[in-house]
């Protein structure tokens, strides 16, 4: 390969976001196009279940509930230009690298043990 190419896959990270873990709760902004000239945020608010660190390909999936109890996964790249925000509202104390036992279930089970943090 070039020099320029492995330039080009090895850039450092433009954007800072707290640190995720698997079992976080986070909303993420994304930037969407509405039609053909219009941009809008939105926001997805939802589990990450899954982390892939692999330098500039880092991406994490987010999993979250929709209409009619419908489970929706979304993948992101961390390094993406679209994410506008990241923001972690907790964080839940999981033994599993990737949650996908959350895909069969619903309700009260799909809970997660919340980790407690104290400030010293």
């Amino acid at each position: 390969m070039s020099d320029l190419l492995l330039k080009a896959f090895d850039k450092e990270e433009s954007q800072e976001f707290p640190e995720l873990n698997v079992g976080d709760d986070v909303t993420i902004h994304v930037r969407i196009n509405v039609g053909e000239r219009n941009e809008r945020v939105q926001m997805v608010r939802g589990v990450v279940i899954r982390l892939r660190n692999g330098g500039n390909n880092k991406n994490f999936t987010v999993r979250r509930i929709a209409a009619n109890g419908i489970g929706v996964e979304r993948t992101f790249l961390l390094n993406s230009p679209r994410i506008e925000k990241v923001e972690v509202h907790r964080s839940a104390h999981v033994r599993r690298a990737q949650l996908y036992y959350l895909r069969e279930r619903t309700g009260k089970s799909a809970r997660l043990r919340e980790k407690r943090t104290f400030a010293r």
